[in-house]
């Protein structure tokens, strides 16, 4: 089974607050699903998500 993440647990990773993961969650900014009233976040596609920003702002991983 897929492992899906907290706002809270994504924003700890990220070092960001979870208000901020909420905004880019309803922005379309960062890949989520909303279930119900609740934010969850895969973990495989935060990391993808990651990776490619890393390569468009030119890092090599």
């Amino acid at each position: 089974m897929p492992e899906y993440l907290t706002a809270k647990q994504v924003a700890k990773n990220l070092q960001v607050k979870p208000l901020t993961i909420y905004q880019w969650a309803r922005d379309g900014k960062i890949p989520a699903i909303k279930i119900g009233r609740v934010w969850r976040f895969h973990k495989g596609a935060i990391d993808k998500f990651l990776e490619e920003q890393l390569r468009e702002k030119g890092y090599e991983l």
